[in-house]
């Protein structure tokens, strides 16, 4: 839509006014304000008028227009009034009306000039909408009878069809004379589209003819609707004429969403089935469609329907596999609307049910489940922490083919958990070398997520740069929206701890565009890793506040120990130890899942043997010694090494933070590394070794400069200072630092190759806009073509 308004406006600028936006089907307005959001360098104007706030315009510069003063709503009704009225009735309808022009002149038509006088006629104080629909309804009750027909069967049908109207009047025997008092009123107007004054007045027309009527307007409808042109809303006119349960409407409506479905349109396929549930007599039937229909609504993300739908499945009978698809089904409303709480348990419930059923589905449900467990960590339910959910998982049956990379990850999270994080090695090992090895596209990116956090769980750098790499990948390739935000999020961290702030900053912005256009409820885990990296304490310290509110209310507990390491390394660079070690417990508190706490043990850690504590201390590195022992790769072996040297003394400490710099050295994790010089320059300098100090501390403050770790590199600097030497600093920033976020994000995209509209499509943005902001781009970098991106703009081995 927006490439469509753009191209539009390259002729001459275009203004959009969307009036009543209140009315507007949700995706409908979600698009649009999606669309106004975005709009820069485009001639577009897009202007909404709406009854009151909405959440679909957040974002979108707003202004309030109020109802008209006292004296300018009098003045107004004055004008419009036929005879004389009473005081109090005017001074009635002005305060009904709240100002609302529309209010205001709709109110007293229909009204004898006695009934204003005497105010008699007035509808009773309400909503404002209730009254001006109240209005309209008395308006139509004095049309002749076949005019209000007429009226109904236009509301009735929402296309504004006037052929399909008339032929629907025929079948009742309405003649055009019908129209002629709805012309007179001006209510609704019958010309090339059939259109009412506005939706209230649709409203009125509809709800207030008798049941019986409305059925028969739908009959008309439906017999007037080609069968084979427009099946579905054949359909759907069919069903709502029904008097009552017609297995014939709803067979037909069931294959009515399944073309909805192969269209994409979820949403109306859940109405399709919903309504074709409702129409079924049969119990077995009834709850069958009705599972069928949850499963739709919860897909379109109609949760509160999803619920009462699960309650139409219940009152039949089920099998053991519907039963279990019940639970599935409510387990996946609970991730959805919670991302946590009660899913883990049912998805172990929905497991155990389908293991004598399917064992593949049992096992990838109890994988589901693991994932839910992890997510939900301490704010799980009884029964539904990580624990149990392993406990559970190691009792699935076995595959019923040769294992596979899920049936890997499936045995191995579940030992690492349950048995020892040893135990579950050999296992996730062997699911990531075989990752992707016989699974489709679709079953390659449901799982791509944990795939991932293995890597991470594992301390195997180099598998979490491939798999993060190919998640975002692959989730672009197929257009799979909904996972596009944690692919992002995982390949944001994988560049965070590779020293790329700048790129990971431009995935985070992509990331913002993305979780807006989807709706994605997902914490803002990649903002509030790079503030904290970047010693931005105000952005940081937000961040990890709205994080820690927004997973506790969802249930998300894995969120609690993201914005608490978060916390922890954010004052462990601003050397602010207490409160690191405080964040650093906070963060490894809940411990039943060990592999979750790889990166806040190193952090408290530092903290706790800055504040004294060599206990606690002790005790965190002794976690961080079993994973280490038991994956033995560089990053481990890197980071324990690193942290063995801070407890220890003399040679032993020297020994260990060579082995940490030697070890990290290998890998792509240069903040490790840039923070394992740092410690080590640290040391030296209270051995009264200055002149080593100062070398090690030289390198740690340039890596940590060149990165944008601002506290960490400042924290260098005064060590640096400290050890009598004096740490250099950039004080002309290259001229690619002089790009905006958005700037360098598109820059880097052109750099390697994608097109504007394959930009604009990534970003969201019009290609109009992408090419606004190449010129400024190259202005700023002294270039004249895409071309000579790649000499001037920094390439590395971590861009997307």
């Amino acid at each position: 839509m927006l490439s469509l308004l753009s191209e539009v406006a390259e002729q001459r600028p275009l203004m959009c006014l969307v009036d009543d936006q209140q009315w507007l089907d949700r995706a409908s307005a979600q698009a649009l304000a999606f669309v106004a959001r975005r709009l820069g360098a485009e001639s577009v104007g897009l202007v909404f008028a709406a009854r009151g706030k909405s959440s679909d315009l957040a974002g979108v510069l707003e202004l309030v227009v109020g109802g008209l003063q006292e004296a300018d709503a009098r003045a107004l009704l004055d004008a419009v009034l036929t005879g004389p009225i009473d005081a109090r009735v005017r001074d009635q309808i002005v305060i009904e009306s709240r100002g609302n022009p529309l209010a205001l002149l709709e109110l007293p038509q229909g009204l004898a000039p006695a009934e204003l006088a005497g105010g008699y006629g007035l509808p009773g104080l309400g909503p404002l909408s209730g009254d001006i629909e109240e209005a309209f309804r008395r308006r139509i009750g004095v049309l002749p009878e076949p005019t209000r027909q007429l009226l109904l069967i236009a509301a009735a049908d929402p296309s504004g069809d006037p052929a399909l109207v008339w032929r629907a009047a025929g079948l009742l025997r309405i003649t055009s004379d019908a129209a002629v008092p709805v012309a007179d009123t001006g209510l609704a107007e019958f010309g090339t589209r059939v259109r009412f004054r506005h939706p209230l007045a649709r409203s009125a027309a509809y709800r207030s003819a008798p049941a019986q009527d409305r059925r028969e307007a739908h009959r008309a409808l439906a017999e007037a609707t080609d069968r084979h042109l427009n099946p579905d809303r054949r359909a759907w006119h069919r069903a709502k004429a029904a008097p009552g349960p017609d297995e014939d409407i709803a067979t037909e409506l069931e294959h009515s969403a399944s073309r909805a479905r192969a269209c994409g349109g979820l949403t109306a396929a859940a109405a399709f089935l919903k309504q074709a549930a409702t129409l079924t007599l049969d119990p077995a039937h009834r709850a069958s469609r009705a599972l069928d229909a949850a499963q739709a609504t919860i897909q379109a993300g109609a949760f509160d329907a999803t619920r009462d739908l699960l309650a139409m499945a219940e009152t039949g009978r089920l099998s053991a596999l519907q039963q279990a698809q019940v639970d599935m089904v409510r387990a996946q409303l609970a991730f959805n609307t919670s991302r946590g709480g009660q899913a883990p348990r049912l998805l172990v419930k929905a497991a155990r049910q389908l293991a004598p059923i399917d064992a593949v589905l049992s096992r990838a449900t109890y994988l589901d489940a693991l994932v839910a467990a992890i997510f939900a960590g301490r704010l799980a339910d009884p029964g539904g922490h990580v624990l149990e959910a392993a406990r559970a998982a190691t009792t699935a049956p076995p595959p019923p083919h040769a294992p596979r990379a899920p049936d890997h990850l499936l045995d191995g999270t579940a030992a690492g958990i349950h048995a020892g994080y040893a135990a579950g090695v050999p296992g996730l090992r062997r699911a990531l070398t075989t990752y992707g090895a016989g699974m489709s596209a679709e079953e390659e990116l449901h799982w791509m997520y944990l795939a991932s956090i293995t890597a991470i769980r594992l301390w195997d750098d180099e598998r979490w740069e491939a798999l993060s790499t190919r998640y975002v990948r692959l989730a672009r390739e197929t257009g799979a929206l909904s996972e596009l935000p944690l692919a992002l999020t995982s390949r944001a961290y994988t560049l965070l701890f590779a020293g790329d702030l700048t790129t990971a900053a431009s995935l985070i912005n992509e990331l913002q565009e993305v979780k807006e256009a989807t709706g994605s409820g997902l914490a803002s885990y990649g903002a509030m890793g790079l503030a904290a990296l970047r010693g931005d304490q105000a952005r940081a310290s937000a961040a990890v506040d709205a994080t820690l509110e927004d997973v506790t209310r969802r249930g998300e507990g894995i969120g609690i120990t993201f914005a608490e390491w978060a916390n922890a390394i954010l004052h462990n660079g601003l050397g602010r130890y207490d409160k690191a070690m405080a964040a650093g417990l906070r963060a490894n508190a809940y411990d039943k899942d060990l592999a979750a706490l790889s990166w806040s043990l190193p952090e408290l850690i530092e903290a706790a043997v800055r504040c004294g504590m060599t206990e606690l201390a002790t005790g965190a590195l002794g976690q961080l010694i079993e994973m280490a022992t038991a994956t033995g790769t560089d990053w481990v072996l890197g980071v324990k090494a690193r942290s063995q040297a801070l407890l220890s003394e003399g040679d032993a400490a020297e020994h260990q933070y060579r082995e940490a710099i030697a070890h990290l050295g290998k890998t792509r994790m240069r903040v490790d590394l840039a923070r394992a010089h740092l410690l080590y320059g640290e040391w030296l300098r209270r051995e009264r070794r200055r002149t080593d100090a100062r070398e090690q501390l030289r390198t740690a403050h340039g890596m940590l400069e060149a990165t944008g770790m601002a506290a960490f590199a400042e924290r260098a600097a005064r060590e640096v200072r400290a050890a009598g030497g004096t740490a250099h600093r950039r004080t002309v920033p290259s001229r690619h630092e002089e790009l905006t976020a958005q700037e360098t994000q598109i820059a880097r995209m052109a750099r390697d190759g994608l097109s504007n509209p394959e930009i604009a499509t990534r970003l969201f943005i019009s290609a109009r806009t992408v090419q606004y902001h190449l010129r400024k781009v190259f202005t700023k970098l002294g270039i004249t073509s895409r071309t000579q991106l790649e000499r001037v703009l920094p390439s590395g081995p971590h861009g997307l």
